[in-house]
C-alpha cells in the first residue's frame, strides 16, 4: 500500500481544488452536491429540533429506521423483487421512522413517563430489533451480499449516481418544506403554548416537525449512516448558536455550516477513498462546533472568559477605590470591602499608573499643553496610592450605590442587614442611572433616608 500523499504535496493541493471545483468526474460531483444539499437542509430542520428540545428525538428517529430497512429488504425479497433497491429500502426507513416518532409521541402523551423516558426506550427497543433482524439477514443464503450493514455507518462509495440524486431530491424537499413552514416552526419553538392560543395545530405542527426530521434522516443514512446521521442535525445548528441570537440568523447559519460540512467531508473523503466520508462530515462539523464554541464574538469560550475576568478586574478596582474614599474621609461606620484585602495594590497600580499619564506634558516649547483629564488616583511614596478628586467623587458613587442597593434589599426583599453584603456586592457595579432613580423613588415613598449624591 502506497503511503498517502501530504497535504503539502502540489499533487495533492491540485487534485483538491479539482474536487472542490466540481470537476472530479460525475459521480464525485454528483454525491458532492447531493451531500452538501443533505447538509443544507439539515442545518434547517435541524435548527427547529434543536429549539423545539426535539435534538434526542431525532436520534431514537434515526435508530428507529434501521428494522425498517431489513424488513424492507425481506418484503422485496419474499415480493422476488429487488431487496437492494434504495428506494425500496428508503421506503422501509421512512415507513419505520414515522412509526418510531409516533411511538414516542404515544408514550408521552399515554402514560406518566416524560419524553426522555419514551426516547429511551423507542431507541434502545427498535435498533435491538434492527439488530436481530440484520443478523437473520447474514445468515440467509443470500443475506452476506445485501450490504445492509452500511446503512449502520453510511457508505457513499457503494452509491451510485441516481442515488445520489434521490438523496439530493428528498434533502431538497426537506429543505423546501422547512423555510415554508418557518414562521410556524420558530412560533412553535418558542411558544408553543401561545401558537395554540392563536389557533395554529400545534399537534400537527410537532408531527410535522418530525416528519422533516425522518425526510433527513432517511436523505443521509446511505451516505453518513443511522448513527452519524443525526450529527448533522445537532451540530451545525449547535455551532450557529455560538453566533447569534436571532433565530432567522441561525437557520441561514446553521444551513451555511450544515452545507459547508457536507462540501468539505466528501470533498476530503474522495480525496482519501479509505476514510468514510460519513465520518470525515461529522468531523468537518466537529472542527467547526469547536472553533464556534472557542471564538464566536459573545458566546464563545474564549470572549466569555475575557468577559468573566474584566467583571473581577472591575469589581475589584472599584472595591480599592471605595476603601481609599472611605479611608480619605475616616468613615469607619463601615467595614472594609473583603475583595480589597488581598488583592486591590496589584490591580490598581496600573491603574494609578494610567492616572499618572494624565498629568501635564510638555508641548515641546518649554511650557506645558493643556492637563489631560484627571486620573482617579495618584501614586505617593512606599506605592501608596491617593484618591484625587475625580476618584474621591467615583467612589463616593460607589458607596452610595452600594448602601442604596443594600437598603432595597432589605425593605423590599426581607433580607436580614447581616446578609446583604454578597448580593450587593454582585450587583452594586451594574446599577445604572435609570435603575439608580427607581430605586432612589421606591425608597422614598418608604421614607428611607437615603446617602446624599457625591
Amino acid at each position: 500500500m502506497q503511503p498517502p500523499t501530504p497535504p503539502t504535496d502540489p499533487t495533492f493541493l491540485s487534485d483538491l481544488w479539482t474536487v472542490l471545483t466540481l470537476r472530479a468526474g460525475f459521480n464525485t460531483t454528483t454525491v458532492i452536491v447531493g451531500v452538501t444539499l443533505l447538509g443544507l437542509a439539515s442545518g434547517v430542520v435541524g435548527s427547529f429540533a434543536l429549539l423545539r428540545k426535539r435534538s434526542l428525538t431525532s436520534d431514537a428517529i434515526a435508530h428507529a429506521m434501521l428494522p425498517g430497512v431489513a424488513t424492507a429488504y425481506l418484503a422485496a425479497v419474499a415480493l422476488g423483487v429487488n431487496g437492494k433497491s434504495l428506494p425500496v429500502l428508503l421506503l422501509g426507513a421512512a415507513v419505520a421512522g414515522l412509526l418510531g416518532a409516533l411511538m414516542m409521541h404515544a408514550i408521552n402523551r399515554l402514560t406518566r413517563l416524560e419524553e426522555d423516558a419514551a426516547i429511551g426506550i423507542t431507541l434502545s427497543v427498535t435498533f435491538g430489533l434492527g439488530v436481530v433482524l440484520l443478523s437473520y439477514i447474514q445468515r440467509s443464503p443470500q443475506g452476506s451480499a445485501a450490504g445492509l450493514h452500511h446503512f449502520i455507518f453510511g457508505q457513499t462509495a457503494a452509491m451510485l449516481p441516481a442515488d445520489a440524486k434521490l438523496m439530493g431530491a428528498l434533502a431538497l424537499t426537506a429543505l423546501i418544506l422547512g423555510v415554508l413552514l418557518f414562521k410556524e416552526l420558530r412560533l412553535l419553538a418558542f411558544n408553543a403554548n401561545f401558537a395554540q392560543t392563536i389557533g395554529l395545530p400545534v399537534q400537527f405542527l410537532d408531527l410535522a416537525l418530525l416528519a422533516l426530521i425522518v425526510l433527513v434522516t432517511v436523505a443521509g443514512i446511505q451516505a453518513v449512516g443511522i448513527i452519524l446521521v443525526i450529527a448533522l442535525l445537532i451540530i451545525p445548528p449547535a455551532a450557529a448558536r455560538f453566533w447569534t441570537d436571532r433565530s432567522s440568523r441561525m437557520v441561514a447559519l446553521g444551513a451555511v455550516i450544515g452545507a459547508g460540512s457536507g462540501y468539505l467531508g466528501a470533498a476530503i473523503s474522495a480525496l482519501a477513498p479509505n476514510t468514510p466520508a460519513g465520518a470525515a462530515i461529522v468531523l468537518t462539523a466537529g472542527a467547526i462546533f469547536f472553533a464556534s464554541m472557542l471564538l464566536a464574538p459573545r458566546r464563545g469560550a474564549l470572549a466569555t472568559t475575557a468577559r468573566a475576568a474584566w467583571h473581577r478586574f472591575r469589581i475589584a478596582t472599584d472595591h480599592a477605590l471605595e476603601n481609599l474614599y472611605l479611608a480619605h474621609t475616616h468613615d469607619h461606620t463601615h467595614p472594609p470591602r473583603r475583595q480589597v484585602i488581598a488583592r486591590p495594590v496589584a490591580f490598581y497600580l496600573q491603574a494609578a499608573r494610567l492616572a499618572q499619564r494624565s498629568s501635564p506634558v510638555s508641548d515641546g516649547g518649554g511650557g506645558q499643553s493643556a492637563a489631560r483629564p484627571e486620573g482617579e488616583v495618584r501614586v505617593t511614596s512606599h506605592t501608596r496610592l491617593t484618591p484625587t478628586k475625580a476618584g474621591l467623587a467615583l467612589g463616593a458613587q460607589l458607596r452610595r450605590n452600594h448602601l442604596l442597593w443594600e437598603e432595597y434589599l432589605v425593605t423590599y426583599a426581607d433580607i436580614a442587614r447581616t446578609h446583604t453584603d454578597w448580593p450587593t456586592d454582585q450587583v452594586e457595579h451594574i446599577l445604572d442611572d435609570t435603575i439608580i432613580h427607581r430605586l432612589e423613588s421606591a425608597l422614598e415613598k418608604r421614607g428611607v433616608r437615603l446617602p446624599p449624591p457625591a
